[in-house]
């Protein structure tokens, strides 16, 4: 069985982005409740053009367990209000979906 990434991109401009981040890390965590999360990241890219881009990226044991979470009353919880924060994206969020074919640790 391999290992699952699920990613999505946001692009946000830069009025917006002190917000965009405060809500990311502040909101309630609920991944660590939910079978086969392995570990999530909030990653800031570069900015260019007045966009700077963001990424949630999320390990999970298995494809499986992805799609487990996203039917789960947790998932439901996290995803509350989510179009709030839309308005402070330009776009929509990019989703990627990723099969972990060599993982390499230290």
């Amino acid at each position: 069985m391999h290992q699952y990434i699920a990613m999505n991109r946001f692009r946000v401009s830069q009025e917006n982005a002190e917000s965009f981040e405060k809500r990311w890390l502040e909101r309630e965590i609920l991944l660590k409740t939910v079978p086969g999360f392995v570990s999530f990241q909030f990653l800031k890219g570069p900015t260019q053009d007045g966009l700077t881009l963001y990424a949630s990226h999320t390990v999970w044991d298995s494809h499986d367990a992805f799609v487990g979470w996203t039917q789960s009353e947790q998932f439901r919880q996290a995803h509350t209000g989510a179009g709030q924060g839309r308005t402070l994206m330009v776009g929509s969020p990019v989703f990627e979906g990723f099969m972990v074919l060599q993982n390499v640790p230290a």
